[in-house]
């Protein structure tokens, strides 16, 4: 097999190691803002990433499922409020997921 088939099918296998749960945008964002805060409340993400209550909340479903992250919620003056933040398992995916999209992007083996 000549060496440039073998470099495009290791670049392949890189790509599909990447944890499709962090890596579909909605997530990504929410991962990303995640990552620099301690914590951050639900109308904050709902704010910064544009999507609506139903998608940010399917989505955080999602994460919170895979462990990625915490969801504590609590009544503020009567009113609900909800606050996100990184599990170090999550913490850990996201730090995982950055240097892998790095390689790829990169062009490492």
């Amino acid at each position: 097999m000549p060496a440039s088939d073998s470099g495009s099918s290791q670049e392949l296998q890189q790509i599909a190691g990447i944890d499709r749960l962090i890596h579909e945008p909605a997530r990504l964002m929410i991962m990303a803002y995640l990552y620099v805060v301690e914590s951050a409340d639900f109308l904050f993400l709902m704010r910064q990433t544009g999507l609506t209550h139903g998608n940010l909340s399917s989505h955080m479903s999602k994460l919170e499922a895979a462990g990625y992250i915490e969801i504590v919620k609590e009544f503020v003056d009567k009113k609900p409020h909800t606050m996100l933040r990184l599990t170090d398992a999550g913490r850990g995916a996201f730090q995982d997921y950055r240097e892998s999209m790095m390689q790829v992007l990169r062009g490492d083996s």
